[in-house]
């Protein structure tokens, strides 16, 4: 081997890897600047299919790559964000997204002043000066998508030039006259092609290169389009591994949807290029490839759509239930947030931030359930529900654990200014939850020890209580909906029952103390009072520093 063709090769090579990483620098820069948008996808998930193939062509528009949205549908169907019947519309729309990739990559054949090979070092430069000084979170977010964007074409020039010298080499007309001729192994090599790098939107891209410099056929690049597709299926089908049966439906959706239109397209190809093998040796360019990748992921997915219900039937029967596991008992809470807690929602940050959101919320208002008991099982000496408080508290301790543990796997990932504030805020929310739970704990034990010494409260010290108690939970649950609601209405509500708590805490402590003075009350009695109350107030606490972090996101 020359010392050019070695040059050549870590062109090539370097090129790849330039591409590559611009194409994540773009796409990265892309979701922290739809951060919001994205949250507001996840919402629009629920509805009906349609809306399920728009949100998946947005979101890997977004991300840029149909296996990432893939692998986060088969995590939201896993944890029961998205039935199979959803599921099939953003699998289905992911597919057409990814086609953006290839649009981009053929731009460089549609005129020089259309070509961003042109702009791209000046798209650098400008990306790289408002990253190092814009003080601005978005403006910075711009430059990245700025640097990723001309990173990218730089590399298909790098790729492009290395391969130019070699253009009229007789390996490259005899290996795609192969692949033309054999359409099985040309499918097979772009499904390996794909699967080895995980990205059919790169693998695409890197074919279009070899397109630009004339040495693909249209019947070598229409049947490696069509494996790449497949090859793509490969990353969801690798990550179902771990999941339920549901979320393996999921993935073997995505594999049918593309095989069939593989299948589909591959014989009708065949016929056609077996009537016009003149058309069939025909040399193909990348604005031609992307014309078929489009049409064909357009195509499948208007033909196989009104299948959708069928394409979910038949993944049924090839992941089949197992007859004692058909009627599976009903999952507690914490099983619950576990399986929701799934890492391959992570593939996109807004939406497993979004996804913590919802699964904090869900926390908080088990804290409440067992705060509202822990009040009852005290006023009432009621046994029954002091043991509930302790299981429900151990539960909740567990739940702390696994959603921090997940906040900081997220705090890793790559987030916009507002989501990292956003995360930080809800690790210090789980911890005030998990502190609720343990005042409900407490004032479980202080209900223990009414039983044991058959303490009761005077109907004066009852009454008082349960006003104070309402005052308590009113303000709990105005800290929950601030955080459901983003809404500085409920903070400023949360906010008037802190203060009322405060006040009556301090002025029910002084009255009960007069009490005990004046012998109108036992001291045992006495003591528990003042240490629900003071259990109470700090619960309250806890609430206002929940409404507290909403606040000072609605104020940044």
């Amino acid at each position: 081997m020359r010392f050019e063709d070695v040059e050549l090769l870590f062109t090539f090579v370097g090129g790849l890897g330039l591409f590559l990483y611009g194409m994540h620098v773009m796409a990265d820069g892309l979701q922290k600047s739809a951060g919001n948008k994205m949250k507001k996808l996840m919402g629009i998930l629920t509805n009906n299919r349609i809306m399920g193939v728009i949100v998946g062509a947005l979101v890997t528009a977004i991300i840029q790559s149909s296996s990432a949205t893939t692998v986060m549908v088969v995590g939201f169907v896993n944890a029961g964000i998205l039935n199979l019947g959803q599921a099939v519309g953003v699998i289905m729309g992911a597919n057409i997204g990814t086609t953006i990739t290839s649009w981009l990559v053929s731009m460089q054949e549609l005129g020089a002043f259309l070509n961003p090979e042109f702009y791209a070092p000046l798209l650098i430069g400008i990306g790289a000066f408002i990253m190092l000084f814009s003080k601005k979170p978005g403006k910075r977010q711009v430059g990245e998508i700025l640097v990723g964007f001309g990173a990218l074409f730089i590399g298909l020039s790098f790729m492009s030039g290395a391969i130019k010298p070699y253009s009229d080499a007789p390996i490259f007309a005899q290996a795609f006259t192969l692949l033309g001729s054999n359409p099985i192994l040309g499918i097979l090599v772009g499904a390996g092609v794909t699967a080895l790098i995980q990205s059919s939107s790169a693998s695409v891209g890197i074919l279009q290169t070899l397109a630009a410099n004339g040495v693909v056929t249209w019947n070598s690049a229409i049947y490696i389009t069509l494996g790449q597709n497949i090859g793509t299926c490969v990353t969801a089908l690798i990550s179902s591994a771990g999941a339920n049966k549901t979320a393996k439906r999921a993935a073997i959706i995505h594999f049918l949807f593309n095989t069939v239109g593989a299948v589909v397209f591959g014989v009708l190809s065949f016929l056609l290029f077996s009537f016009n093998s003149g058309f069939a040796s025909t040399a193909i360019n990348s604005v031609q490839i992307s014309v078929f990748h489009t049409v064909f992921n357009v195509t499948n997915t208007l033909l196989l759509f009104p299948f959708a219900n069928k394409l979910v039937k038949l993944s049924g029967m090839i992941i089949k239930d197992k007859a004692e596991t058909v009627q599976a008992p009903a999952e507690d809470e914490e099983t619950d947030l576990l399986r929701h807690l799934d890492s391959r929602i992570l593939e996109s940050p807004s939406f497993a931030v979004q996804n913590a959101v919802e699964e904090v919320l869900h926390m908080s208002t088990v804290a409440y359930k067992n705060v509202e008991l822990s009040f009852e099982a005290v006023l009432d000496n009621n046994e029954e529900k002091i043991d509930e408080v302790y299981e429900h508290e151990k539960s909740i301790d567990r739940m702390a654990k696994r959603l921090s543990d997940y906040l900081i796997k997220i705090s890793s990932l790559s987030l916009n200014d507002k989501e990292h504030t956003l995360v930080n805020h809800l690790f210090y929310s789980v911890s005030d939850i998990e502190r609720m739970g343990d005042h409900a704990e407490n004032i479980a034990e202080l209900a223990k020890y009414k039983v044991n010494n058959n303490i009761q409260f005077s109907e004066t010290a009852r009454k008082e209580l349960e006003g104070i108690m309402t005052y308590v939970t009113n303000g709990l649950n105005y800290a929950i909906k601030a955080r459901q609601e983003m809404s500085m209405e409920f903070v400023e509500k949360e906010k008037e029952y802190e203060d009322l708590v405060d006040y009556i805490e301090s002025e029910l402590r002084e009255k009960h103390i007069q009490r005990l003075t004046e012998h109108r009350c036992q001291p045992a009695s006495g003591v528990v009072f003042l240490d629900v109350l003071s259990n109470l107030e700090r619960i309250s606490d806890h609430a206002d520093n929940i409404a507290g972090y909403v606040k000072h996101e609605l104020k940044k």
